[in-house]
C-alpha cells in the first residue's frame, strides 16, 4: 500500500478546474495509474481526498496499492518548472510498515472528508432514498454510529470541556461543509453530494478493522474524494 501527497498549484486554470469537479479530479487520480483498467470491477480501491486548508493550500492525498505517476497532474495542475528542476511534486510513501504498527490502545488524531447519508422513506410503499445528513448534530452521530465497525473510539473531552446541552462531548469537530454538483459522462441528470471533513481524536480498538477503514475508506462516494481516513501523531 501506498500514500501519496500532492500540493496543486491554486493559481492554475487546470486546479482550479479539477477543485470544482470531483468527476474530474476522480478520472484524473485514476489515471495516475497505468495497470487499472476503468471497466474493471474487481480492480483495487483507489481512495482520494482533497484538503483545503486555505485558498493556497490545497493538498492532494492519495492511498493505494499501486504507485502512482502523478506527472500530468504537475503538468496541469502543479509546478512544472519546479519539477523539471528533479523536484517531482509529489511524494509517496510506503504505507505498510506504518499500518502494521498500529496497535490496540494507539491514539492519534484523524481527519475524514465523508458523505453521511440515512436512507428514509417519504411515503409508505415506496422505496427508501439515499439522503444526506445536513445537521452537524447528525453528521456527528452518523460518525459515532460507525466506531464499533470501524475498530476505532473517538475520545471523549474532558469533563471541564464539555458542553452537554449542544451534545458537544467529543474530540471531533465537523467543518468545511460543501454541496458538491456535477454530471456523470453520458448522463444529463446532475449528481449531488453533501461533504463534510472530521478532525478528532481516536483511540484504537481493533487494529485490522481499522486498517480496512484506512485502506478501504468508510462511507459512501468514495470515487469522488469522500471516505479517506488518515491518522497523524498527537502534538508533543
Amino acid at each position: 500500500m501506498h500514500l501519496t501527497r500532492f500540493r496543486l498549484n491554486a493559481a492554475r486554470p487546470g486546479a482550479r478546474k479539477l477543485i470544482a469537479s470531483p468527476q474530474a479530479l476522480h478520472a484524473a487520480v485514476m489515471s495516475s495509474f497505468p495497470d487499472l483498467l476503468p471497466s474493471a470491477a474487481d480492480q483495487p480501491r483507489v481512495l482520494w481526498r482533497l484538503d483545503r486548508n486555505g485558498n493556497a493550500e490545497l493538498q492532494l492525498y492519495v492511498v493505494s496499492a499501486g504507485r502512482p505517476d502523478l506527472t500530468h497532474l504537475v503538468e496541469q495542475a502543479g509546478w512544472p518548472a519546479a519539477a523539471a528542476t528533479g523536484t517531482p511534486g509529489w511524494r509517496t510513501y510506503g504505507y505498510a510498515p506504518f499500518l502494521d504498527r498500529l496497535g490496540k490502545g494507539d491514539i492519534w488524531n484523524f481527519r475524514l472528508t465523508a458523505n453521511p447519508v440515512h436512507s428514509v422513506r417519504v411515503r409508505d410503499g415506496q422505496p427508501t432514498k439515499r439522503t444526506a445528513h445536513v445537521t452537524t448534530r447528525h453528521q456527528i452521530d452518523w460518525l459515532l454510529g460507525r466506531q464499533e465497525i470501524g475498530g476505532f473510539r473517538i475520545q471523549e473531552k474532558p469533563q471541564d470541556r464539555r458542553h452537554t446541552e449542544h451534545g458537544d462531548l467529543h474530540q471531533l469537530v465537523v467543518r468545511d461543509q460543501r454541496s458538491l454538483e456535477f454530471r456523470k459522462t453520458g448522463s444529463k441528470a446532475p449528481v449531488t453530494i453533501k461533504t463534510v471533513t472530521y478532525d478528532g481524536r481516536l483511540e484504537v480498538t481493533d487494529s485490522d478493522a481499522l486498517r480496512k477503514i484506512l485502506t478501504e475508506g468508510l462511507g459512501k462516494a468514495k470515487a469522488y474524494g469522500c471516505g479517506l481516513m488518515t491518522l497523524a501523531p498527537l502534538a508533543t
